[in-house]
């Protein structure tokens, strides 16, 4: 079977944002997803789709329909096995959710006729087996049907997927990386699911002459000569797949430091945001952020990257208006917290000297 070539990462010119918050979340599933917000044209799904180009193969148990991870949770099956397991390595992919999709389609369903006759779990795996430990794409989502999206957002929250019929069930791991894109002109989405995303950024068209030409040429070259331009990013590549390999293994060590935590929700307070959600996928935005530059701990300015990223889309707002962060305001509670530290270092080195001079 013929390869599919993806545009590199490395190569897509400008939209950092958008591509800082896919990073993000592919060494920190746990960040909850992102949703990204532009007209067409603006590069959302290419950059969704390159990503897996720089994700570090998965190990899976092996034969596993559901790509099980040897070293966290399992199917019923894999957990019956012996050990040692027998395990394989596999890229991860993009699995993308169609337009129209069924409850069926999503969640998978039971061969009750193959359970009764012969006693076995038989199940015709749905679109949330595919995505297990890979990125779900949500294409167009503010287009999708409301109950869908709350299907998918409820296994994406929980981990799990569970089928049942007839008294017969079947569960299995349900977790991704979940990537929604949506045209703003085509309709804006629930204020309850826009929460259930971890992060949100805004895509616009690129409006730099040179930046513009960038483009043009670059895929153009891609379009006569994908290898060519592969090989010609290769290096910045595999640089940037062992930057997430490193991260990802920084991550568990990561310290927050209490003041900073009780930071981040006066924040949300002084916000207005009501959900205790915004609180904890600022702390685990700002740690990643801290794993990705190669820190374990983190600083003020990883909080604040992750209030951008993370607070947006939480903010209370008219109906129908777009999500939008005061930045002035935003950026005053980072004054008042950075002046209110030089104090407090300034105090304790007057109080040092104090003492030294009574010595």
């Amino acid at each position: 079977m013929a390869k599919n070539f993806h545009f590199p990462f490395t190569a897509i010119e400008g939209q950092e944002q958008m591509k800082k918050a896919l990073l993000l979340n592919a060494i920190n599933p746990s960040i909850g997803g992102v949703l990204i917000r532009g007209e067409k044209g603006t590069a959302k799904s290419t950059t969704v789709r390159s990503l897996t180009d720089i994700l570090p193969k998965m190990e899976v148990m092996d034969g596993c329909i559901f790509s099980c991870d040897p070293k966290g949770n399992m199917c019923d099956e894999c957990l019956s096995k012996n050990k040692p397991y027998k395990t394989a390595f596999k890229e991860m992919k993009v699995v993308t959710l169609p337009i129209g999709s069924t409850e069926d389609r999503v969640i998978g369903t039971i061969d009750i006729e193959k359970a009764i006759k012969e006693g076995i779990k038989s199940l015709d795996k749905g679109i949330l087996a595919d995505a297990n430990r890979n990125i779900l794409y949500l294409d167009e989502v503010n287009l999708l049907d409301d109950h869908i999206v709350d299907i998918l957002l409820d296994a994406a929250a929980m981990g799990w997927n569970t089928i049942e019929r007839e008294g017969i069930n079947i569960r299995h791991p349900s977790k991704f990386i979940l990537v929604g894109t949506m045209n703003p002109e085509e309709g804006e989405l629930r204020p309850q699911i826009l929460d259930r995303f971890g992060l949100m950024v805004n895509v616009d068209g690129l409006m730099d002459v040179k930046k513009r030409v960038n483009v043009i040429k670059k895929v153009e070259e891609f379009n006569l000569n994908p290898k060519m331009v592969l090989e010609e990013y290769s290096k910045e590549q595999n640089l940037l797949k062992e930057q997430i390999s490193n991260a990802r293994k920084i991550l568990p060590t990561v310290k927050i430091e209490n003041d900073l935590l009780e930071f981040i929700s006066q924040i949300c307070i002084e916000m207005n945001i009501p959900t205790n959600r915004a609180d904890i996928t600022v702390a685990r935005t700002a740690k990643t952020i801290a794993a990705l530059n190669q820190r374990d701990y983190v600083v003020i300015d990883d909080i604040k990257e992750a209030c951008e990223l993370a607070l947006p889309h939480r903010m209370r707002r008219k109906p129908f208006d777009p999500p939008t962060l005061n930045n002035e305001k935003l950026e005053q509670f980072f004054d008042d917290f950075e002046n209110e530290e030089n104090q407090d270092n300034e105090d304790n080195n007057e109080n040092n000297s104090e003492d030294d001079s009574k010595n």
